[in-house]
């Protein structure tokens, strides 16, 4: 079965969702490329968009005729030399919207997993649950005569278990795309050593076509880039832990979120980097790969209690920001939620004085939009972290600690097998979490 062959018939498991429908809009966009090929022109397509949330179908079929309007829209000249045979495409909205119906006759929603009886390829991005997820291979597996290959999007959960428990004798990679899907660059590829022949290769073809980074992570639980964010988001949540002798849990909260972001310039705080990935998820990540990691204790006693208390962060179907550790007006955060008082401290109320605690910022730390443009971003962090050094201010201090930190959990991935070098673990931090610089260097020693 050729690369187009295997594109005939795809399924997208948890199509409504917000991985689901990133997938969902990649995949239909290269089939129809492929479809409108003059050599295929006799070959029938279809894209099955399969959830379990009726409800969700019909705003998932508007965002994906939105996306693909923008899509059309980058590639008219394109798509003028595609239709040239159509006399009746003139204007060039008359052919944006051709190539629009045409996408979107491919995609057929739907509530039953039955459709992905008769695919050939699946992608698979419902919830982290390795038990439910085993339950749909198995199921689609044993009804499927086709034999499909299937895509799983698991940020965390190890593919050779999903493999056996499900009987796939080899059928599955971790495929895991960032969020969101139709902009982040990165795709972490996971395969295993019974894939089957052309698996791999078809994978970075696929990856390819949809202008996407890859970089191969082996098979282990949270593979690279949960399996640094986890690590990392730990050391903070343990320094805010330990800073809370010298002030209140909200405020250590705060300073640390502050180092994170400011002094680390990163593109947002680690607590707020967990509460845009969602406190629920992380919590939940960390129960995934604790059982795969004898030595270690990936949990959190902190996250237990917020997430008791309801307070679980993530997006709302806009894409703007649940409150989480932090709250949050108009995408700002504003508040840090008190697990003692159970409601949310105004940061007004003590921010001057944590920051005066932290000491003055050096001016060679930059800020992350202006670092992120520079041309040796290595070389103007390091003038930051230099000036780190030399001062005696505690968030300098807290900065360097936590930056040795996070080299050594991107150093532990390479030598544990994770990752094959520091040069992977640095580009999935890079280019997965917008990081200005790779956490495996040398100038933060």
């Amino acid at each position: 079965m050729d690369y187009t062959e295997r594109l005939s018939n795809v399924t997208v498991l948890g199509a409504a969702g917000k991985m689901g429908s990133g997938i969902l809009l990649l995949t239909s966009l290269e089939i129809a490329d492929l479809m409108l090929k003059p050599e295929n022109k006799d070959r029938h397509f279809v894209v099955n968009a399969v959830d379990v949330t009726s409800g969700a179908l019909p705003g998932l079929m508007n965002y994906i005729r939105g996306q693909v309007l923008k899509a059309a829209e980058k590639k008219v000249v394109m798509l003028r030399k595609v239709y040239a045979g159509r006399k009746d495409l003139i204007e060039n909205s008359d052919i944006i919207e051709a190539y629009i119906n045409d996408v979107m006759n491919l995609i057929r929603p739907g509530t039953r997993i039955e459709a992905a009886y008769d695919s050939t390829l699946v992608f698979e991005a419902v919830s982290e649950n390795a038990a439910l997820k085993t339950k749909l291979f198995r199921q689609i597996n044993e009804n499927n005569p086709n034999k499909p290959w299937i895509f799983t999007n698991t940020s965390s959960v190890p593919i050779g278990g999903l493999d056996k428990d499900a009987g796939l004798e080899g059928r599955i990679l971790g495929f895991h795309f960032y969020n969101p899907p139709a902009i982040q660059k990165l795709v972490e590829l996971i395969t295993i050593g019974t894939n089957p022949e052309g698996m791999k290769e078809f994978a970075l073809q696929l990856a390819k076509n949809m202008r996407k980074v890859v970089v191969p992570s082996n098979d282990i639980a949270g593979f690279i880039g949960n399996g640094h964010f986890m690590r990392d988001a730990l050391y903070a949540l343990g320094e805010a832990g330990r800073l809370s002798a010298e002030m209140p849990l909200h405020e250590a909260i705060y300073a640390v979120n502050r180092v994170s972001q400011d002094y680390l310039m990163r593109p947002m705080g680690i607590f707020q980097l967990i509460d845009y990935v969602g406190v629920d998820v992380v919590r939940f990540i960390m129960n995934v790969m604790n059982p795969h990691m004898p030595g270690e204790n990936l949990h959190s006693p902190v996250l237990d209690e917020l997430f008791d208390k309801g307070v679980k962060g993530g997006q709302f179907s806009d894409g703007s920001q649940k409150d989480g550790f932090l709250k949050y007006e108009k995408g700002r955060p504003v508040a840090v939620y008190s697990i003692e008082k159970g409601d949310y401290a105004a940061t007004e109320g003590f921010a001057a004085k944590a920051d005066a605690w932290l000491g003055a910022l050096p001016a060679t730390a930059m800020p992350w939009k202006n670092l992120v443009k520079a041309a040796d971003k290595d070389a103007m962090a390091a003038l930051a972290f230099a000036d780190y050094k030399k001062s005696g201010d505690t968030g300098a201090s807290l900065a360097l600690a936590y930056a040795r930190r996070s080299r050594e959990i991107g150093a532990k991935l390479v030598s544990d097998g994770v990752a094959h070098s520091a040069a992977d673990v640095n580009t999935v931090l890079l280019t997965g979490f917008f990081h200005a610089y790779g956490p495996v260097n040398d100038f933060v020693l």
